[in-house]
């Protein structure tokens, strides 16, 4: 990237004071915040209602390194996976999933992952670098406009469980939450933004702190210590009681939805006594939900999916014990664009 300063860099006072500083009108920036972030100007060429000698001036100062979509598969169910491109030449995944009462966004917050959870693609993969709030923003954006385009309805939901841990690049993903959620943004409520952890314990306070607004999932997966730090490293030092503990300040805090994420692997932690294990977490994290999910197969892991009477038996000594569960069938298997599948795979 050339050193020029990224222009979503610049809060509206700070491009209120450039417009001024050039002798032009304060309006100009108003009219170029809006390009930036509600009409997702892709270059300073897209700014229409600016002069052509404004817009040569944009670019002497600023870049505008807008995400490209390199590839885009849709699934036999309406899943749609697309691989974005970065200004640097990184590729991530970004996934559009259609419902009947919803179109939800799955998007990335890093370039790869560190955490290597033995059931995902992603895990698999060198973490490159995070990804920058606005790159985060555009994945968005994208998706919404494809959201528009092939289902003529806006997204109503936003999850961050693609490529990637969120808690491990807090500032680029609270900063893009709060630019999704601007009325000068994407003007989207809080409450339809979920944030998924794989477990960082101190990062899931600090979203106590803040005061977050968004919801919160805990890929927790296994039930006990032993088990959870074979399947993902990070639960070493990230305990499931420390978990639990972080889980409590940050409901306390914010009072946001938590919910619990469990994927269920054969012969690993889908027997009654997993299930017994679970629902004692369950009583002591103010959570409403436990999603179960089946597992997706991926290249170089042994897991397998339990059958349907296994997740049956499962799900109903949950339900037994008064615990809120549903069964979260994949979407988008077809096109690796399901749980876990995220890895640049797409053609």
């Amino acid at each position: 990237m050339s050193a020029l300063q990224n222009i979503r860099t610049l809060s509206l006072i700070e491009l209120k004071a450039f417009f001024e500083n050039m002798g032009d009108k304060k309006f100009r920036a108003i009219q170029t915040y809006d390009w930036i972030w509600k009409l997702h100007a892709r270059s300073f060429d897209d700014m229409s209602n600016l002069s052509k000698e404004l817009r040569a001036k944009l670019a002497e100062h600023f870049t505008l390194p807008a995400l490209s979509v390199d590839a885009t598969q849709i699934s036999s169910d309406g899943t749609l996976k697309s691989r974005f491109k970065t200004y640097d030449g990184h590729l991530i995944e970004g996934v559009l999933i259609p419902t009947e009462k919803r179109n939800t966004a799955c998007v990335s917050s890093q370039v790869g992952c560190s955490l290597t959870c033995k059931f995902c693609a992603t895990g698999k993969m060198e973490r490159k670098r995070n990804l920058n709030f606005d790159e985060i923003y555009d994945q968005v954006a994208l998706l919404n406009e494809q959201s528009e385009k092939v289902h003529n309805k806006k997204l109503t939901n936003i999850v961050f469980m693609g490529m990637g841990e969120p808690l491990l690049n807090y500032k680029n993903v609270l900063q893009a939450i709060e630019r999704i959620t601007a009325n000068d943004g994407l003007a989207m409520s809080p409450k339809r933004i979920t944030v998924s952890t794989a477990g960082v314990a101190k990062m899931i306070r600090q979203l106590g702190d803040d005061k977050v607004r968004f919801n919160l999932a805990l890929s927790l997966h296994a039930a006990n210590d032993v088990k959870r730090a074979a399947i993902m490293p990070i639960n070493e030092t990230n305990t499931i009681d420390s978990l639990i503990s972080a889980l409590n300040y940050f409901y306390e805090q914010t009072n946001n939805d938590i919910t619990l994420e469990y994927i269920l692997f054969k012969d690993v932690n889908d027997s009654l006594k997993d299930a017994e294990d679970l629902v004692k977490i369950y009583r002591q994290i103010p959570t409403h939900l436990i999603n179960v999910i089946e597992y997706n197969p991926i290249d170089g892991a042994h897991f397998i999916k339990p059958d349907e009477d296994t997740t049956q038996r499962f799900t109903d000594y949950l339900v037994k014990n008064r615990v809120n569960v549903r069964v979260r069938r994949s979407r988008g298997k077809d096109i690796d664009a399901a749980c876990g599948q995220l890895a640049n795979k797409g053609k």
